[in-house]
């Protein structure tokens, strides 16, 4: 198949490219932390062991087509900062179970959206692929991903795609935001999957695009200083130069990293285009997981 672009216009990717704020010291990662008092009503479960990974898990459980969500590393970290709904919190104390966080980090973190995503007819797995460790605010950034590469997290999940198949999972698809976003496209680079969709993604080169094997969508803000629109065009770019590999990139206006994940909930247009990027992720799974 072709691979096909459907940008609205390259010449505005362009110049969104060129609006983008320059990095700063200032993680966009940290903004919009989460509700933690909202919640209470997932509609999955935790269970323990999944391939050696504790995950949640939701949706529709006789389905052959699976969805991997991969999120966001600095979800506890926003969590371990919210003083005021949960007092001093560190990781080596931390007050909550395992089941509480992993129902944070698919349900409040991303704003439910693994069990949308089951509602659409998947079956849906969040593993915990920091092992308990999430990186904590303070700690030193380079030093926790060194110890925590998607890169290797790819390696160590091939036990889940290999359950996921054993239990009639015939097609798999991996959504991954942030430092998900890396995890899904090294996962791309294997037989694992059938399709991938990358929202705000960190550490994602235009070399990794030399290297997947399946379709990608490539979801990117207007105003993210940790992939801006200028690499998301150099990614997409590199996409159109091969042949046989099916992509779609979007830039969203107006909005900046975590858009699709973590947003003001009482902000019309942060939901709205949350809202729009799930829907095209679960339209680029519709369309690829057959």
């Amino acid at each position: 198949m072709a691979p096909t672009l459907l940008y609205p216009c390259l010449v505005c990717l362009a110049l969104l490219a060129g609006s983008a704020t320059t990095a700063t010291s200032h993680s966009q990662c940290l903004d919009n932390p989460p509700d933690l008092t909202a919640g209470g009503d997932e509609a999955g479960v935790v269970v323990n062991d999944l391939a050696g990974f504790k995950a949640y898990v939701t949706g529709a459980i006789h389905s052959d087509r699976a969805v991997v969500l991969a999120s966001d590393f600095f979800v506890c970290c926003i969590f371990f900062r919210i003083r005021s709904t949960i007092a001093e919190v560190r990781p080596s104390s931390c007050r909550i179970s395992f089941p509480q966080f992993l129902l944070l980090l698919s349900s409040l973190v991303n704003s439910k959206i693994a069990d949308k995503v089951g509602e659409a007819g998947y079956y849906v797995v969040v593993p915990d692929f920091f092992n308990g460790q999430p990186y904590a605010e303070g700690a030193n950034r380079t030093e926790w991903i060194q110890a925590h590469s998607p890169v290797k997290a790819a390696q160590d999940a091939k036990p889940i795609f290999e359950a996921l198949r054993k239990n009639r999972k015939s097609v798999v698809g991996v959504g991954g935001y942030c430092w998900g976003g890396k995890f899904a496209v090294e996962v791309a680079k294997t037989s694992e999957v059938e399709a991938i969709v990358i929202s705000h993604p960190s550490a994602v080169t235009a070399d990794d695009m030399r290297e997947i094997q399946h379709p990608i969508e490539i979801l990117g803000a207007q105003n993210d200083t940790i992939t801006p629109p200028k690499l998301v065009y150099q990614l997409v770019q590199t996409l159109r130069q091969r042949s046989g590999i099916p992509y779609y990139g979007k830039i969203f206006p107006g909005v900046a990293h975590g858009f699709a994940c973590r947003y003001n909930a009482t902000n019309p247009f942060a939901v709205k285009t949350a809202e729009q990027a799930l829907a095209l992720m679960l339209d680029w799974f519709h369309k690829h997981l057959k």
